[in-house]
Order: structure tokens, then sequence, then C-alpha cells
């Protein structure tokens, strides 16, 4: 498993944000936690598009708090190094929504007090009871995407429509493409193009899938998650899968790059915002919460980071430029043909070993 997202190399400037212009202030939520004995850092683990250097200094004018932003690169990195015992002064942490199950059923999360929350009533409806955390009881959404196929309109005479035209034009794409780094959405959407679940639990059918990337295998230049950005925009690459807020970014840097969801279907995922239950600073965490979750602040890292908000007051706020972007909103046509990942429990012990098999 690998890193979901890259890192920004520019920050973009954030002076358009203003908390008080909406008559609240974090400060003011600050003096109902913060007590004398708690920390004046706030320490994050996050994905490593989701730090900027504006909000962390906002974020510490409002509360008096220094947030100091660590980044992962999978999400199996930063349950390992959570279970090690090395994540005991994060208060914040983003886990992807099939990874909120694992931690929860490891004891690893606090309950959120949404008493303690301002705005919740703004997310979309669809994000305020989600399959993954029934009521959001260990979880706020933060962001949320697909998984599909950005490609080179110019290389290729003929769009590619389905996971299928890799295996179709496997002579003609030849070094040309990669695949993200990431058993189970390589797996999974092998098995969708094959008419099977993203979250099958039959073995026979992920050892299909297996053989089916097997054939494909050699044709592959990269499973990445990160460089092949670098390589299509240099034009040394054709096709690269890959997740939605990436392509977006990307094709506001070279329009003649198309992204498109497959039509057998893909991965719907979100990431999310938690608390650990090893938090050194509760007051902190819930003041992080709410800043996240103002309208003005979503709307404007909705805006910067190319991202996806399930803030429907957020959404409202954003340029209908940017709202009719299908990249970022898929139509409900498309987003009925994907699926949620989900914990697998031991039978991703399945996944992981034709996943070795096939790396190596």
């Amino acid at each position: 498993m690998t890193n979901r997202r890259n890192f920004l190399k520019k920050m973009a400037a954030f002076s358009t944000l203003s908390l008080g212009s909406c008559g609240w202030r974090l400060a003011n939520v600050g003096s109902n936690y913060v007590s004398s004995n708690q920390s004046d850092k706030l320490y994050i683990y996050t994905w490593t598009q989701y730090t900027d250097k504006e909000l962390l200094t906002t974020f510490t004018i409002q509360t008096g708090m220094k947030v100091i932003a660590d980044v992962y690169e999978s999400n199996d990195v930063m349950l390992a190094k959570l279970q090690a015992g090395g994540g005991g002064t994060y208060s914040i942490i983003y886990p992807s929504d099939y990874m909120v199950q694992k931690m929860a059923e490891k004891g690893l999360l606090i309950e959120i007090d949404h008493s303690r929350l301002i705005g919740l009533d703004n997310l979309f409806p669809q994000f305020n009871n989600p399959t993954y955390d029934p009521n959001n009881r260990y979880s706020l959404p933060f962001n949320w995407g697909t998984t599909g196929l950005l490609y080179n309109s110019e290389q290729l005479v003929n769009a590619p429509e389905d996971w299928e035209y890799l295996w179709q034009n496997q002579d003609q794409l030849n070094k040309r493409f990669t695949l993200l780094n990431d058993v189970r959405e390589v797996m999974g959407a092998t098995l969708r193009m094959l008419g099977y679940s993203y979250n099958s639990q039959n073995e026979t059918e992920v050892k299909q899938a297996y053989q089916k990337l097997q054939i494909l295998k050699p044709a592959i230049a990269a499973f990445d998650t990160d460089a092949w950005q670098n390589k299509i925009l240099a034009g040394d690459l054709a096709i690269a899968m890959c997740y939605s807020a990436d392509a977006v970014k990307i094709c506001k840097e070279n329009p003649k790059l198309k992204f498109v969801i497959p039509r057998s279907g893909s991965s719907l995922w979100t990431d999310t915002i938690v608390i650990p239950k090893s938090n050194p600073n509760i007051a902190g965490a819930y003041a992080w919460i709410n800043l996240i979750l103002q309208p003005e602040v979503a709307a404007k890292i909705s805006e910067r980071l190319y991202i996806s908000t399930p803030n429907q007051a957020a959404f409202e706020q954003l340029p209908k430029a940017i709202q009719k972007n299908t990249n970022l909103f898929p139509p409900e046509s498309l987003l009925a043909k994907c699926e949620r990942l989900t914990s697998l429990g031991k039978f991703e012990e399945i996944y992981e070993r034709y996943w070795t098999q096939l790396l190596t």
C-alpha cells in the first residue's frame, strides 16, 4: 500500500482566509477547552497533500497553539506506526474510510463528541451517516473522490473507457503506463473489470484478478502512486491509474491530459479526520476539526487543493466552474457504479499474498 497523495510542491496563498468574516474565532472555541496544563502544540498526522502552511499559521493565530504536521505515504504505514507506539504525540490523524473501520475495531480511536462540534450540519446528507462509520461515531469526512485513468489525449487516438483498455492495447502501451502501488485499488479495479466486487471475499475471483494482472505485468512501467505525475507531464507516460484529486491538479497543468472513471466502475473513497485514543491534546483536536468544518475554510481548501469537499455549505460557495467539474463532482450515473473499499478482516491476507507474488 502506498502514497495516496503527492506533496504540493508550491503552497498556494491563503490570504483570503478570514475566520473573523464568519463571526467565529477558534480562539473563542479554544478558550472553552484549553487549560493551563494542556499542550500548547497540536501534532497532526496526515496525507502529504493535506498540509498547508498558511492554514497551520491561521490555526496558531486563532488558538495560540503551534501545529506540527507529519505526513505519511499510506494507510498501512500510519497504522503500523500507531500500533508500534510511535503515534502518541498525534491528536489528529487523516485515515481513509476503510481504515477508520480497522482503527475503530482495534480500539485506537475515541468516539467524537458531536456536542463539541460547530458546523456538523453543513455536511452533505450522504456524509452524515456513512457506511464505514455510522453516524460519524469516530470520524468526520475531509475529502472524497474516485479512482480512474489519466491519459494523454495527444498520444492516444482512442480514449480509454474502461480498465480493459490496458489489456486490449498492451503492446501499444508497453512501458508507457503505471498502476497504483496499492493492492486493494489494483486488485479491486481488475475484479470490477471481471464483473466482481472491489471487496470480493471469494479467493477464486481474487486469483482470477491476479492471473489477469500477471498477463499485463510485462507492459507495466511501474506500480507507482507518486512519481508518475512528473513522467506524464513530461510525455514519458501515456496513461496512469490515479486518484481523482491528483488527476484534477495535473489536468490544470496540462489540459491535454484527461481523466476518466472506467465505465465498469471504480472505487469511491473518503479521507477522514479522527482523534486517536493516545492523543495528548483533546482541546486542540476539537478546535482543528471545527476549523475544517467552517464553510469558508472548506471552500478555500477545495479550491486550492483541488479536492471534493463533503461540506454542502462550502460547495455552495465554490465558483460555478468548480461545481460543474465532473472530475471533482462526478454525476450520480457514474457514482452509482463505484464501490467503497471496506475492511475485509483476515481475508485481506489473501489479497496481500497474491499481491506479493505479483510484485516479485
